[in-house]
């Protein structure tokens, strides 16, 4: 009796495939190309240097700090999960309703780098994560939609440029998925860009979004006045 070799059909697409040709490295490169950009919104952070929670604070226009970073990330990703710090249920509240994932980092008092880490071990299937810091909310969805992208074109990390300076979100592809989650301290995905520094790719761009950060209480009062 002849067997024939179950055919699956990818995408949709007529074209056929048996379950051996999947198993082939080049197939798995074109499953993790076919999965999620994931934004990460670090929010764990404790606003020292702002006096209270800035993550929280409301703009003129009536949204959060947060929240308005929240709502650009998922305008230009493919699903966005925050990271938040122990005792921050009003603020998880906030970003599940605008469509958020949301998980508690218990480490997050230890810096950025673990909940970094923690975040990419959350969503460890994506394509890619762009990562984006929740005091920044002024970067326009189309500027993240262009990172996005690049990373989808095969980027190994990428970043938007304003006027020459490098900003904010920075996008790893899921090659770096095992230096990321070996983060920890205070110091981010630094070492991670400065290790491929030759193969970061720059995205111009004209939105001074991408730079505007809010430590303290003086910074949110001259930006919100730009």
């Amino acid at each position: 009796m002849l067997v024939l070799p179950e055919l699956i059909y990818l995408n949709g697409q007529h074209d056929e495939y048996t379950r051996a040709d999947l198993a082939k490295p080049a197939f798995n490169i074109i499953f993790k190309l076919m999965s999620p950009i994931i934004g990460i919104l670090l929010a764990a952070g404790a606003s020292r240097r702002f006096g209270a929670d800035k993550l929280t604070h409301v703009l003129p226009d009536g949204d959060q700090v947060a929240v308005r970073a929240c709502r650009n990330l998922l305008a230009g990703t493919d699903g966005v999960l925050a990271v938040v710090r122990p005792g921050s249920e009003a603020l998880t509240a906030r970003l599940q309703a605008e469509g958020a994932e949301v998980r508690i980092c218990a480490d997050a008092g230890q810096g950025m780098g673990a909940s970094l880490a923690f975040g990419i071990h959350a969503r460890p299937e994506a394509a890619g994560w762009l990562v984006a810091l929740a005091d920044m909310p002024w970067i326009m969805p189309a500027t993240i939609r262009r990172v996005a992208d690049e990373l989808r074109l095969g980027a190994l990390i990428a970043a938007p440029c304003w006027q020459g300076q490098r900003g904010h979100p920075v996008g790893f592809s899921y090659v770096l998925g095992p230096d990321l989650t070996a983060l920890s301290g205070d110091a981010g995905a630094k070492s991670v860009i400065q290790a491929h520094l030759e193969q970061l790719r720059l995205v111009d761009c004209d939105d001074p979004g991408v730079l505007r950060d809010i430590d303290k209480p003086q910074d949110l009062e001259i930006l919100t006045k730009i």
